[in-house]
């Protein structure tokens, strides 16, 4: 009876067979990335400004406006600028004959003094008053200048050929310069030439580099995708809730002006470019066959080699010596020991935890007995 227990027992328990998941070794592209978030902006932008005070009497242009360098854009209130200029070219007229009078009381006070009919201290006092009218006249030619100059500054032009990006006044409005320029308009240079500035992590900055290939979206159009390279690694970091981020400039060509300043990038910077190379999954880099996972027959054929992937040749497991090269963490190149179309191992898996899988999945499978249960149920 003990014997035909034993053998019911025997027959009864299923056989573990293994199955190796392979790939192959194949010519592909390598690559690494950061990511990032960045806001668009165009190349060159112009705050226009006005260096003097006054009531903007005329605007000429608008948001999204097309100028040229020198266009007239708008124009302020001249009335008192044209009365300071009146003022100081009557201050200029008057500095002017005082000097003529006081050329002439020169000029006969030393013809006097030549023949000895004045006093030295006669003569030095009328040559001091004309030096003086003189200087006068200088300082009155200045403020004509001046005058003038801020009678110009009342007509605004554009510095620079482009868009008006952003306008800060209406007609009407008072402006004031006392203490600083204020900004009547924000115009960009060219809206075909943008760029975005991209804050990229501490821990990823080091990889970055100028040149390299950039690839960013951005939510308006997200079935697009926009290329550029980095121009730019700035220095200075910025810390904003203990992260501490850098900026990085990026080059955006914008043709078909999709893009818009301010919009938001979702960048991907490409830090490892590696196209066409011989590259495996790294995880056939980390499997290692033991004998607990041979099937009948099966057997092992190790190598020494610091690198190595495994293959099945029939009943063989083999290791092959390789060297590699770059990695980003999912791939690996494979700079010699393997040809293209070479299948490794990258993992095993038993028909028990096949099994245990399925039962898992489908809640109509009858599950194992639960043994202590059974124990429990007999005492």
């Amino acid at each position: 009876m003990l014997i035909l227990a034993v053998s019911i027992v025997s027959s009864c328990k299923k056989k573990v067979e293994f199955t190796y998941t392979e790939v192959e070794a194949t010519v592909q592209d390598v690559m690494t990335s950061v990511t990032a978030t960045g806001t668009i902006e165009p190349v060159t932008s112009v705050d226009v400004g006005t260096q003097v005070s006054g009531i903007v009497s005329k605007l000429y242009v608008d948001y999204n406006s097309v100028v040229k360098a020198g266009q007239i854009i708008a124009e302020l209130d001249r009335t008192n600028l044209i009365s300071e200029l009146s003022s100081a070219q009557a201050n200029l007229k008057s500095a002017q004959s005082d000097l003529d009078y006081q050329k002439t009381n020169y000029e006969r006070f030393k013809a006097l003094h030549d023949k000895g009919l004045i006093s030295a201290n006669d003569y030095e006092q009328a040559r001091l008053s004309y030096i003086k009218a003189q200087q006068t006249v200088t300082h009155q030619k200045e403020s004509v200048k001046k005058a003038q100059t801020n009678l110009g500054y009342a007509t605004i032009t554009s510095p620079i050929d482009g868009v008006v990006l952003k306008k800060e006044v209406e007609e009407g409005q008072t402006v004031a310069s006392s203490f600083n320029t204020p900004t009547l308009f924000t115009i960009a240079k060219d809206l075909t030439d943008m760029r975005v500035i991209a804050d990229v992590d501490e821990a990823d900055i080091g990889e970055v580099k100028e040149g390299q290939r950039v690839s960013f979206t951005v939510d308006a159009f997200p079935n697009d995708t926009f290329e550029g390279a980095v121009t730019q690694v700035r220095q200075q970091p910025t810390t904003e809730s203990n992260v501490v981020t850098y900026e990085v400039v990026i080059s955006a060509p914008n043709q078909d002006l999709k893009l818009k300043p301010g919009l938001t990038a979702n960048v991907n910077i490409y830090t490892l470019e590696m196209p066409g190379v011989l590259a495996i999954p790294t995880k056939a880099l980390r499997f290692k066959p033991s004998e607990a996972m041979l099937n009948e027959g099966e057997t092992i054929t190790d190598v020494e080699s610091p690198m190595k992937v495994w293959t099945k040749e029939g009943p063989n497991l083999k290791a092959i010596a390789i060297q590699t090269g770059v990695t980003n963490g999912t791939l690996t190149q494979v700079t010699s020991g393997l040809t293209a179309g070479t299948k490794v191992i990258i993992d095993v898996q038993s028909s028990e935890l096949e099994e245990e899988a399925q039962q898992q999945s489908n809640p109509f499978m009858p599950k194992p007995r639960n043994r202590n249960n059974e124990k429990d149920k007999k005492k």
